[in-house]
């Protein structure tokens, strides 16, 4: 995992493809479908600069967003100024994660599970989350596939261009581990004219369907429904991204 420090002044802009409005409200259609617990306090895990966290608390939500990276969370506490919503943000890595209470729905978005490094890593999240939810509680998160991986971002070179920022994304697939390592390079138009260069790098892992759903069972999860690229289909052969849905059955609170 990474701190970002480059990559967070650019996120917004390189992602400004991405309808966080529609995301939000899918992810709040998953939860009416299978909420029953009666609060509505909702953890945005791995929250990056709190776009999600944003959607979900214009919708009713008591979020409370989590990431590992200061540059992140300040872009976050930004928006939230900006916003005047009433949203908490932690600084905490998802491997150690404390809370300070139970909580009725998780959700993690954005690939943010492919930046653990290990199946062990995955693991102490999904123990992390059970821990701290309610019995019943609901945990949603998004995971790119191994398809992905392997055909879209593979050893493959992107380019991203704003007015002010140009971005090189290059990756690198091993083939074995299905993991990718990411390279950027950002170069960004200074009031002088000329541009200055900074760099960031991190690395996604892509899990088999079947190492999650085995994770999700032994941490004390029921598997609600997975599905494909934001439907509420099967996933496909050619799916990029899988949604899962659980639900706690299980935790490690006192009652």
């Amino acid at each position: 995992m990474s701190g970002y420090s480059a990559f967070a002044r650019y996120y917004d802009q390189l992602t400004a493809n991405i309808d966080y409005k529609k995301r939000g409200e899918y992810f709040h259609s998953i939860i009416q479908k299978f909420k029953t617990t009666k609060d509505n306090i909702l953890l945005d895990l791995a929250c990056g600069t709190g776009s999600i966290s944003e959607v979900m608390a214009g919708l009713g939500y008591d979020v409370i967003g989590v990431d590992n990276s200061d540059e992140m969370l300040g872009m976050a506490i930004e928006k939230k100024f900006d916003s005047g919503l009433n949203i908490q943000y932690l600084c905490q890595d998802m491997r150690k994660l404390d809370m300070f209470g139970t909580i009725d729905i998780t959700i993690c978005a954005l690939d943010s599970i492919n930046h653990l490094a290990s199946l062990n890593d995955v693991r102490k999240v999904f123990e992390n989350v059970a821990f701290f939810s309610e019995l019943g509680g609901l945990f949603i998160f998004d995971v790119n596939t191994l398809y992905k991986h392997r055909k879209v971002l593979a050893d493959n070179t992107f380019t991203y261009e704003t007015d002010d920022v140009y971005c090189v994304w290059e990756n690198t697939l091993n083939r074995e581990t299905d993991e990718v390592k990411m390279n950027l390079e950002f170069f960004e138009r200074e009031e002088n004219g000329l541009w200055s260069r900074s760099s960031d790098s991190f690395s996604e892992k892509a899990y088999s369907e079947k190492d999650i759903e085995e994770l999700l069972s032994q941490s004390g999860f029921e598997l609600l429904g997975k599905y494909g690229d934001d439907t509420f289909d099967l996933p496909g052969e050619d799916c990029q991204r899988i949604v899962y849905a659980a639900r706690c059955i299980r935790n490690g609170q006192t009652i």
